[in-house]
């Protein structure tokens, strides 16, 4: 048996960073605190809880955070002009958030300057905001011309919330395939053009609604879906949903039918089922007005109805957690 290594009364070491903090080194590499462990054995253990805790709701605070969510999850192909917080920098005419980029990219800094951030990637830690942030300044200060890779964000970093202007607008524009990759996707070359192809063939036909907020219709070979993001707290959201499923009047018309919903980053996402002949301009005036009989549910504080409290489990049962 390996002898234990006897204990002294020693002082401890101090760590070297400014303001006493410990600096962030390579998790094989010697903590700087002294103690003469690894990093990811020593100090490196409470950085990596920091970065790695799950944030629920990681849009929350920034201008259409349901919209987010919904091209986080589920829209293909979209993008969204951002506005930064002190303005964009010397050499960056524009910051633009896509759902997806070429290869999967985090982020392109194109010839011009110009900035796509991408959406729909693999985070490292449990803040998709602080990786996302991450990932945009790094994209600000890269060469022109060059993708930027993934990393894990500092857990002092900050989050888009903290970068991005709060007035700003989120207006997604929502596209039919994927030309958004180039400047000028009718003279890409050959092998531009057979990505972009496939990409296309991939991707489901997807429209936002205009009359109500974060509302996408979209098109599967089978039946049409409205898929709509929603700001309010679950459980009342539900207790509304009830009792517009027990008084019947919880579809967007004949043939349609509110199958069950998803959760996404802290939000509530009704599903509808559309027939295939049910466009996304059909569905426009049912969407408004079932806007207006949820808001009236929304307001009604009685508790639930027997019949109410059955149609709730109902949706309770055919929910799904995507995030």
């Amino acid at each position: 048996m390996a002898k234990k290594r006897p204990q002294t009364k020693g002082s401890r070491p101090q760590p070297h960073g400014a303001g006493g903090e410990v600096p962030v080194v390579g998790a094989r590499e010697a903590c700087p605190c002294g103690s003469g462990r690894r990093y990811k054995a020593c100090h490196g253990r409470a950085a990596a809880h920091a970065v790695t805790e799950l944030v629920q709701r990681p849009f929350e605070g920034l201008p259409g955070e349901c919209d987010w969510v919904a091209l986080r999850e589920l829209v293909p192909a979209a993008t969204v002009e951002l506005a930064l917080k002190d303005g964009l920098p010397e050499g960056v005419p524009s910051v633009t958030l896509a759902t997806v980029l070429p290869m999967a990219w985090p982020a392109l800094r194109r010839d011009d300057g110009s900035v796509l951030l991408g959406l729909q990637n693999d985070t490292p830690s449990g803040d998709i905001s602080r990786d996302l942030a991450d990932t945009l300044q790094r994209a600000l200060v890269a060469e022109p011309g060059t993708p930027v890779e993934g990393r894990r964000a500092p857990s002092d970093a900050p989050r888009l919330q903290d970068l991005l202007a709060a007035d700003g607008p989120f207006e997604p524009v929502v596209h039919s395939g994927f030309e958004f990759w180039v400047p000028d996707a009718e003279n890409a070359t050959p092998e531009v053009a057979a990505s972009l192809e496939r990409a296309n063939s991939a991707a489901i036909p997807t429209v936002k609604l205009a009359g109500v907020d974060a509302a996408y219709w979209c098109e599967t070979p089978e039946k049409n879906h409205l898929r709509w993001v929603m700001p309010h707290e679950e459980e009342h959201l539900l207790d509304a949903l009830a009792r517009l499923h027990a008084a019947g009047t919880s579809s967007l018309g004949e043939g349609t039918r509110l199958v069950g919903s998803f959760r996404a980053h802290g939000l509530t996402v009704p599903v509808w089922d559309l027939p295939s002949e049910v466009g996304a301009e059909e569905i426009e005036k049912p969407a408004a007005e079932f806007a207006e009989r949820l808001a009236a549910a929304l307001a009604v504080t009685e508790p639930l109805t027997p019949e109410e409290r059955r149609a709730r489990g109902g949706l309770t049962n055919r929910q799904v957690t995507l995030s």
